[in-house]
């Protein structure tokens, strides 16, 4: 969150490839790192594992905007669900991989953090021999001339008054703040509700959630693909017909799974396979929306503001998201079972209770994205306007356009030079 906005200011200035380098290459070398901590130096074992976020910072504000600047229209939003895979499926496959590794390194979880730095120096090499770097907005706009930059100030300040970045970007907090308390509770919520349903003893391993954290990883994994392949799917379709397709889908997909995540938490103490068939359906209802917001971003955000306006969308989604809900969720947790005598039901009870949280936040952000669909045109044709070079950088926040009038020019409204 902090390094978020100097990565966003450097990625709308200089060159978006080395940037992206250095940070994918620090997250490798700190989580690398973290590895050989000794428990008494938890300090320094927590430090690293924060640093990891300097990767996030440099590579989630660009990779986006590079992509942006290769493709348009609907291949754009289609290489977009190809990158957002990442999401989803990555963090699918650090569950099977990271507990695979563990159980196979007998109990020692240190060996699944020396599984991604390898994979990171990959894609360093991969960035360096075969990534390009394309100039910002050439392929939308239809004039040679580039295009300037503003200070970083007035480009936050554009941004603020963009009420499109503004409603997608809480919209896509809702969404940060779901995944957040899933990813950290679901396998420990699945691990009760089996204690719960087979009255299994208590486990003295230390970790005790190998096949619930597999299980949990799959449908992760599964999910992530359906989920964002349909959503960019049905919004392609509907676009056709609907402008404002874009911000209804991630609202159908957000308020539609609340419902199902409701239902996962309260079959979980009857039928562990009615929860993982909910768990399902919600997770791929919730990443419908993983490129299409990506896509909303950088239609509605001219080119020479992108990386400043993903920087401030992930300082935002994290700030209000998934950094707090974790904790959220086990503070009501706790504060549920707090004197009442212990027991496995009590333990799955109270997280149930807290994670039913999760659902309301959910329909709270389909309402983010149904204001989005009341703003979405009017700012996709501002920024449009101004990337082909109709509308002067300096006149997009007052909607105004220079036209000759007796020998001198004025101001007027866009909307009456198009009409």
């Amino acid at each position: 969150m902090i390094l978020a906005p100097l990565f966003g200011y450097l990625g709308d200035r200089y060159n978006r490839k080395y940037i992206m380098c250095v940070g994918i290459f620090f997250w490798s070398l700190v989580t690398l790192v973290s590895s050989f901590i000794s428990k008494e130096y938890f300090w320094l074992f927590l430090l690293t594992r924060a640093l990891v976020g300097v990767g996030e910072a440099s590579y989630s504000t660009i990779a986006p905007t590079l992509i942006a600047d290769l493709f348009l229209s609907d291949q754009r939003t289609r290489m977009l669900s190809f990158f957002y895979f990442a999401t989803p499926v990555g963090c699918g496959l650090g569950y099977i991989a990271g507990s695979k590794v563990t159980s196979t390194a007998g109990g020692n979880w240190h060996w699944a953090l020396r599984v991604t730095p390898g994979l990171g120096l990959i894609a360093v090499l991969l960035i360096v021999f075969l990534v390009k770097e394309p100039p910002r907005g050439a392929i939308e706009r239809k004039m040679d001339q580039p295009l300037a930059n503003t200070s970083w100030l007035s480009d936050v300040k554009a941004l603020l008054r963009n009420p499109s970045f503004v409603l997608s970007t809480f919209g896509f907090t809702t969404v940060a703040f779901v995944t957040g308390s899933l990813a950290l509770w679901g396998p420990t919520y699945l691990m009760r509700s089996r204690k719960v349903i087979y009255s299994q003893e208590p486990c003295t391993e230390a970790i005790c959630d190998y096949d619930d954290s597999m299980i949990f990883g799959a449908i992760t994994c599964l999910t992530g693909i359906l989920g964002v392949l349909t959503g960019v799917e049905i919004s392609k379709r509907y676009r056709k017909t609907n402008p404002r397709a874009d911000p209804l889908v991630c609202a159908f997909g957000l308020i539609s799974s609340a419902p199902f995540l409701f239902l996962s938490l309260a079959l979980a103490d009857t039928s562990l396979v009615a929860t993982y068939v909910f768990i399902f359906i919600g997770e791929a209802l919730l990443s419908l929306n993983w490129a299409l917001v990506a896509d909303i971003l950088l239609y509605v955000v001219i080119p020479t503001r992108r990386s400043t306006a993903e920087a401030l969308q992930i300082i935002v989604s994290h700030l209000l998201g998934d950094a707090g809900s974790p904790y959220l969720i086990g503070v009501i947790s706790d504060r549920v079972k707090e004197g009442k005598p212990a027991s496995y039901l009590l333990q799955m009870r109270s997280l149930e209770y807290a994670l039913m949280l999760c659902s309301f936040v959910g329909v709270i952000g389909g309402g983010f994205f149904l204001a989005t669909a009341l703003f979405i045109e009017k700012d996709r044709k501002k920024a449009q306007l101004f990337s082909q070079g109709v509308l002067p950088i300096e006149e997009t926040d007052s909607e105004r356009i220079v036209v000759p009038k007796r020998g001198r020019s004025t101001k007027v409204p866009v909307s009456s030079v198009l009409i």
